[in-house]
């Protein structure tokens, strides 16, 4: 049973209590980190969400209740102490606690909250699975690394708030309940009591409100917002999750660069105390692609694609020949100083590459006495493979990779194979962070099953104005006012100067297949909205739990939120999703069909 905690109260947190205090009485409150029992005297770390402090109780001198009771003290067990503030001895100091230098020593003690034996410790650089980890996310929490994760969040939230008030943006809220609209992921739908039937949609992104905001005169609106996409997820995606969305009129590309790239740059520094240089570095995608593979590309090492497509052009080697006659490239990279590489690793890379569809890789080895060695050796002269060589700034040790199919088979798997080789070679530092903006996005791109135009962002994204005539003639070409800032080969935030032209808003959607009544069905309260004078505008949204987790040297945006789900969108704390009961499906006019779940469970069992 626990004790009250009438007539006690906090003075001061656990970290709170220094050496200005020696002397004094003070009562903290916390849980139990530790115990030390070495006879007659016993040692408590007590810990709350500032750290520790060390509680002292002789049993020389302490009451023989507050002894007895201190002896039966375990971890976890949530303590309120009162007492005196002491120096510690010489050979008791501990530098590696913030108040290593004192302890308290205890005068009275309240066991408020005794605790079981926790399934894992509460303790930084545990060996635990992720799945207990986040069934009991609520301990999880109270280790030092998670709590400081959370912790710089919160600063980080802080920072933006401030600094887009005194950019004069008002921060506003948007509806969670609204109407269901294609945005490219399925949404998460909430059944309506009261419209038997019909349903709302969770809100992909406030995309369209956000625009709603800037037709009503809101001039720069932001907000931290939830987001919902029911899409696989990955290391860094989650059903839910937050975005830091902004919205601007008036404005071009360039404005909305410049207000963006300073924030970070004041995040940076007044959270990690980093100089962020501005501006930012800049590149087009059509550069990123060619030079990376990737339209998020890490920069801070080399090893960028190389198109070799003239050097080999007319050779009779089949992979080469076939990819170019099809209208793709043949394309390299040079691993500096991996020549060594056993046949048995560079298997390993050729696998790799093969998930990306890529249907094999070709290699060359500079050996230390500038002869070549390859797989392909008998399909070329020396000549021929020392040209490539050449092409690609080959050294004694190095090793050429090389990929041919078409374009995005040969962009996506050398730019996988970059980052790969990097991990391998640990080329990077997660605390060297390496900014850019990457312009000038393809505006649309041809879907092959559905015979028709897609937007690469979304249908309200405007045309370059050099590229407007294209729209006519060459729609694929057309590139559109769109930038996303990425941040060490991740896409921290995207956004686009927004169409506010009536002619071009219907050019897009005949493009992309939309009649005059598709495109009311879906977007009607947008169009209408447009009719009433609409200002030139454009936003960003930035992934808040993406930029939290580089800052942090996170590998998973789960280390970063409070309560997040695992693989199957799952919550293992809360079992959730969760079965209703039918009185309320009933409510709802939703009929489950049994037939069909036992048949789903069963194909789930199968696999």
């Amino acid at each position: 049973m626990g004790e009250a905690l009438t007539g006690l109260k906090r003075s001061c947190m656990c970290c709170e209590v220094n050496e200005s205090m020696i002397g004094k009485e003070v009562t903290v409150m916390g849980w139990v980190q530790r115990r030390r029992d070495l006879g007659q005297l016993i040692f408590i770390a007590l810990r709350d969400k500032t750290g520790l402090v060390q509680i002292a109780i002789d049993g020389n001198v302490a009451e023989k209740d507050l002894f007895a009771k201190a002896e039966g003290v375990r971890s976890e067990f949530v303590l309120a102490v009162k007492g005196q503030v002491a120096p510690r001895t010489e050979g008791n100091i501990n530098p590696n606690m913030k108040t290593g230098t004192i302890e308290i020593i205890a005068s009275e003690i309240r066991i408020l909250s005794e605790s079981e034996t926790t399934p894992f410790q509460i303790e930084d650089n545990i060996t635990v699975k992720d799945d207990l980890r986040l069934k009991y996310r609520y301990l999880d929490l109270r280790r030092r690394s998670q709590l400081n994760n959370l912790l710089l969040r919160h600063k980080v939230v802080q920072v933006m708030r401030n600094f887009l008030d005194q950019e004069n943006f008002l921060e506003i809220e948007t509806p969670i309940l609204g109407k269901s609209t294609p945005e490219g992921a399925r949404d998460y739908l909430v059944p309506s009591r009261v419209h038997p039937g019909n349903f709302y949609g969770l809100p992909q992104s406030p995309q369209l409100y956000k625009q709603l905001l800037m037709v009503s005169g809101m001039d720069r609106y932001y907000q931290v917002a939830k987001c919902f996409r029911d899409e696989d997820l990955r290391a860094d995606r989650q059903p839910e999750f937050t975005q830091v969305d902004m919205e601007l009129s008036f404005v071009d590309v360039e404005d909305i660069m410049d207000v963006n790239e300073r924030m970070m740059q004041k995040v940076f520094k007044d959270v990690l105390n980093l100089e962020i240089p501005l501006p930012l570095k800049r590149m087009t995608y059509k550069e990123a692609m060619e030079r990376f593979g990737s339209d998020k590309p890490d920069i801070r090492f080399g090893m960028e694609l190389v198109n070799i497509s003239e050097v080999v052009a007319g050779t009779d080697f089949v992979v080469f020949k076939t990819a170019l006659e099809a209208g793709g490239s043949v394309r390299a990279i040079n691993a500096k100083d991996c020549g060594s590489f056993p046949r048995k690793k560079i298997d390993s890379l050729v696998e790799f590459v093969k998930t990306y569809r890529a249907k094999g890789l070709a290699w060359i080895v500079v050996n230390e006495d500038g002869t070549l060695k390859s797989q392909i050796a008998k399909f070329f002269t020396e000549e021929k493979l020392q040209e490539i060589v050449d092409k690609m700034d080959g050294k004694p040790g190095d090793l050429i990779l090389i990929c041919a199919d078409q374009d995005k088979v040969v962009f996506d798997s050398l730019g996988a194979l970059r980052l790969e080789l990097s991990k391998m070679l640990e080329l990077t530092k997660s605390d060297d962070y390496s900014f850019l903006w990457i312009t000038e996005f393809p505006m649309l791109e041809w879907d092959e099953e559905a015979g028709r135009f897609v937007a690469v962002h979304h249908p309200f994204t405007a045309p370059m104005d050099e590229d407007l005539t294209l729209l006519e003639t060459d729609p694929g070409k057309v590139r559109a006012k769109a930038y996303d800032i990425v941040l060490n080969g991740y896409e921290l935030g995207g956004g686009s100067i927004r169409i506010h032209r009536r002619d071009v808003q219907q050019k897009m959607f005949e493009l992309l297949g939309f009649s005059q009544e598709d495109a009311q069905e879906r977007f009607g309260f947008l169009l209408d909205a447009f009719k009433y004078g609409v200002p030139p505008h454009g936003g960003l949204a930035f992934g808040l739990d993406r930029i939290i987790m580089l800052m942090c040297g996170a590998t998973s945006i789960r280390d970063v939120i409070a309560f997040p789900k695992v693989k199957d969108a799952s919550c293992p704390m809360t079992d959730a999703p969760n079965v209703v009961d039918q009185k309320q499906l009933d409510e709802l006019a939703i009929h489950i069909n049994q037939e069909i779940m036992k048949a789903v469970e069963a194909a789930e069992t199968a696999e």
